[in-house]
């Protein structure tokens, strides 16, 4: 009998036919309220039966999860080099943390590699110090089918979490992830706004913020976003309207139990769903209004975004908004979309449409995903979300609120989430982001369920790439349950790099913005820029752990 087994780093993807040649890891030094996640890979020479639990100080906060494979099958949707990509075939890759105790803390072993994500979330208020945390396995045997009673131990590992006297700062980046509700309730079989829907919406919520988002898409409306011209996607608009004559009364309900449920679950920002129809602004979107006790979609692609009619409703609707925002106390948090990713080619519409929209949303914030300096030059949008393959254009500009966002690619060089690359690339963009003071980060697809432009929904267990249209992995970085929602290792390295970027302000603290960044490029031996960066993950590793080391001695003196 032999079973081999490995405790390696949570930027390691392990496949099931690898070696298990990685560099084993013991010992992680980090501030108090910080997360941690590693890894315990695993394969038998015979099926076993494996139990797994928990021995330490600081068990009530440890979290077991079986990682499964999720179906790889565009790793790329472009003519790019090898480099940097684990495979370019498809195939399946581990993404998807399923929580032990749905498994009764037991997962089956054989010949190929299985592996368990280790998630230890430290408390703010634990002392520093030396907490182990030790991961006990067991097997029982299977021969012909038939377990044996007899269980043995075959791992007894531990992973010493120093404690450094400093506790990590609350989180500054606004991060946002596109949320669908239509997506839940289609991809969970639930009618919307159902109780049951409203109960899977709170627990997506609660993933998001698991992971560090802390800003919300609000469906006000029906998101016009990825939705086919001339089409609808499921109705999910949280604002009840109704006209009479030409003014139209607006009811609150839904929308004030949707930010309830933002709220509990720690949401902190919030964003209008899109005022004009995506890639251009030209039509409104699809928006329901009761006429006469007749209910149906008064506005959508029939109606010209400076329309009259469509004008006149949004003064009065953006106004009904704002008066609620201020009722609820998140104006001064709330950020307005005019039109996703407008061009050179449909400025002058654009345009039109912010100088509709800016004079009417008080204390708020427009923002919008766009990649040419001129939209914010001309004072079109007041936080420019830059793609990272254009960033270093209006980094140039010294801008006091630039956002950044990557969507399908770049798939070459730039941070990324895809399926196809080591998880290193979507780490990296931590140290990217605070280097470069950028205020937030906006990535399109929290759980997109759908094919390209919402034609028909998925299946995320069967396709990861919206059925052909994008890279693996760029739609969704959750997966629906049986009336629940598992993670994926590719949020939770996400919210490694979100934790990146709080130590190092946590440092800026201590030795100032300068010195911190100075630290940054000379541990990466040049200039780190969103396209040129060390592409390995003991770069960053090194580096956080440096990071880590010196807040310690610091605050031990201070």
């Amino acid at each position: 009998m032999e079973i081999k087994i490995k405790q390696i780093s949570s930027l390691e993807k392990v496949r099931v036919n690898d070696k298990l040649d990685h560099v084993e890891i013991h010992k992680k030094s980090v501030l108090a309220g910080e997360r941690i996640s590693y890894q315990i890979c695993m394969k038998s020479a015979e099926p076993v039966l494996i139990t797994a639990s928990v021995e330490s100080p600081l068990a009530d906060c440890v979290k077991l999860y079986h990682v499964k494979d999720a179906y790889m099958d565009v790793p790329v949707t472009a003519d790019v080099a090898m480099e940097d990509y684990i495979t370019q075939e498809p195939g399946f890759m581990p993404d998807i943390l399923v929580p032990m105790e749905e498994t009764n803390d037991r997962l089956s072993l054989s010949n190929r590699v299985s592996t368990l994500w280790v998630k230890v979330d430290v408390p703010k208020a634990v002392a520093p110090g030396i907490y182990p945390v030790n991961i006990k396995l067991t097997a029982n045997f299977i021969n012909s089918n038939v377990i044996n009673a007899d269980t043995v131990l075959v791992f007894y590992e531990t992973m010493t979490i120093e404690v450094v006297p400093a506790i990590m700062p609350e989180q500054k980046l606004i991060y946002t992830r596109w949320f669908y509700a239509d997506c839940i309730a289609v991809a969970h079989g639930v009618e919307i706004f159902s109780e049951a829907h409203w109960e899977l919406i709170d627990k997506y919520i609660a993933a998001a913020t698991d992971v560090g988002i802390n800003m919300i898409l609000v469906p006000i409306h029906t998101p016009p976003l990825d939705t086919e011209i001339g089409t609808k996607r499921p109705c999910v608009q949280l604002v009840d309207i109704e006209k009479k004559g030409e003014r139209y009364e607006f009811s609150f309900p839904k929308f004030r139990h949707f930010i309830d449920i933002c709220k509990k679950n720690g949401i902190q920002y919030f964003e209008m769903a899109h005022m004009f129809s995506q890639w251009g602004a030209k039509c409104a979107p699809n928006i329901m209004v009761t006429e006469n006790g007749r209910t149906d979609y008064v506005f959508g692609w029939q109606v010209a975004a400076d329309s009259d009619e469509y004008v006149s409703f949004l003064k009065q609707y953006i106004a009904a908004i704002s008066e609620e925002l201020e009722k609820e106390g998140i104006s001064e948090s709330t950020y307005f979309h005019i039109s996703d990713e407008p061009t050179m080619n449909n400025i002058d519409t654009y345009k039109t449409a912010s100088e509709i929209i800016r004079p009417l949303i008080g204390n708020s914030k427009t923002f919008d995903a766009l990649s040419n300096y001129v939209f914010y030059e001309k004072g079109l949008v007041e936080c420019p979300v830059t793609s990272v393959s254009h960033v270093h254009e209006f980094l140039e500009h010294d801008i006091p609120n630039q956002w950044v966002y990557y969507c399908c690619g770049p798939q070459r060089v730039f941070p990324s989430i895809s399926m196809s690359f080591p998880s290193y690339r979507a780490r990296i963009l931590g140290f990217l982001l605070y280097k470069y003071d950028i205020k937030g980060f906006l990535h399109w697809g929290f759980n997109y369920y759908n094919a390209v432009v919402s034609v028909y929904p998925i299946n995320p267990y069967l396709t990861t790439s919206g059925d052909g249209a994008y890279p693996s992995g760029d739609p969704f970085i959750v997966y629906p349950a049986k009336g629940d929602v598992y993670p994926s290792i590719r949020g939770e390295v996400t919210y490694e790099a979100i934790q990146d970027v709080n130590v190092c302000f946590a440092l800026e603290k201590l030795i100032g913005r300068e010195n911190v960044v100075r630290m940054i490029d000379e541990a990466a031996g040049s200039d780190l820029r969103f396209d040129d960066y060390p592409r390995c993950k003991e770069f960053i590793e090194s580096l956080r752990a440096k990071m880590v080391e010196q807040i310690g001695k610091l605050c031990v003196n201070d």
